[in-house]
């Protein structure tokens, strides 16, 4: 005989634009998520979220002050639904300078040390030269647009490789300028999911020598990196980097992993981080990112319905007993 806790069923809705959908509720998530007893429900954009439901959780990657507002009504509302996660915690990430200046309020008690790259926020042209002196930057460096949107205009970067290339940035808006650290071809992608964290090693941008600083371009597009020197790696030499990379420590991770997830008061997101080879156990995070394509990285669907889980158990435990 089925008992109730085992036939207890939750609904998650999700509130995700049509390329997210077809990237993350994929038939094996919906289906492990299923077996669980964990329904997900598509949220009808078209449609006010007041009127729809019922839902136990709320996930979601839109934005703007019409989406914010109608989370914030459905709250008032449905206090007991869990919404991950909170237009205000989201905003800070979608800021390049505000989402890095948690890394460096951290405190890690481990052996293995972390940071954050050099970098410094450009609102103008006319003094682009000044700021990079100032903050003692060294060439390359990587201008970004400040804003992180997931948007194609988030993603046009630059590397620039001398002083004279700052003059031929061409951007209408403000940015940030990161210095280029070399990190051996090889970024370390965390996906974090509540107490979950996984790791996966990707290619990157190669090494930089001195030398070729002076000899390079002024600046190149990333869309031109695979051109950056007249040896450019063959896709054979990557991968042969990447399987010789080693993952940081698990308890490194974990640990910087449930202090963003603090901090930034987020679930779902990942963080970009390099190894510096310039100093022995020392990482730098380069980049954060909400809710981020967790259909790449292996096991997503256990994973993610193992987070919902976590979440939904406890309530509901606690519903049984209050009632």
């Amino acid at each position: 005989m089925t008992s109730e806790k085992d036939a207890r069923r939750y609904r998650v809705g999700y509130a995700l634009a049509p390329k997210k959908v077809r990237s993350f509720i994929q038939p094996s998530f919906i289906h492990t998520a299923e077996r669980v007893g964990i329904d997900l429900v598509q949220i009808d954009l078209d449609k006010s979220l007041i009127d729809q439901g019922p839902f136990d959780c709320l996930i979601h990657k839109l934005s703007g002050p019409e989406w914010t507002l109608q989370l914030l009504e459905f709250h008032s509302q449905n206090p007991r639904v869990v919404i991950i996660d909170y237009p205000d915690a989201i905003e800070r990430v979608r800021n390049r300078i505000s989402m890095l200046q948690v890394v460096q309020e951290l405190i890690i008690n481990h052996k293995v040390s972390l940071g954050i790259p050099k970098q410094v926020f450009v609102e103008s042209h006319e003094s682009i030269s000044d700021f990079v002196k100032s903050e003692g930057m060294n060439f390359p460096v990587i201008a970004k647009p400040i804003v992180a949107d997931g948007s194609a205009a988030s993603h046009l970067m630059w590397l620039v490789f001398q002083e004279t290339g700052l003059k031929e940035l061409k951007s209408d808006t403000s940015f940030v300028l990161q210095e280029f650290v070399n990190h051996g071809g090889v970024i370390f992608k965390v996906y974090v999911a509540g107490k979950h964290v996984s790791c996966v090693k990707r290619g990157s941008l190669p090494d930089i020598e001195i030398t070729e600083v002076g000899q390079s371009e002024k600046l190149l597009p990333f869309s031109q990196i695979s051109n950056l020197t007249a040896h450019a790696p063959s896709d054979a030499s990557v991968l042969r980097l990447i399987d010789a990379a080693e993952i940081p420590p698990s308890s490194f991770l974990n640990e910087v992993a449930a202090g963003l997830r603090q901090a930034l008061r987020l679930n779902l997101f990942n963080f970009d981080m390099i190894r510096d080879t310039r100093m022995d156990e020392r990482y730098l995070i380069i980049d954060v990112n909400y809710f981020p394509g967790y259909a790449k990285m292996p096991d997503y669907e256990k994973i993610l319905t193992d987070f919902f889980l976590d979440l939904l158990e406890p309530k509901a435990s606690d519903s049984c007993e209050t009632s």
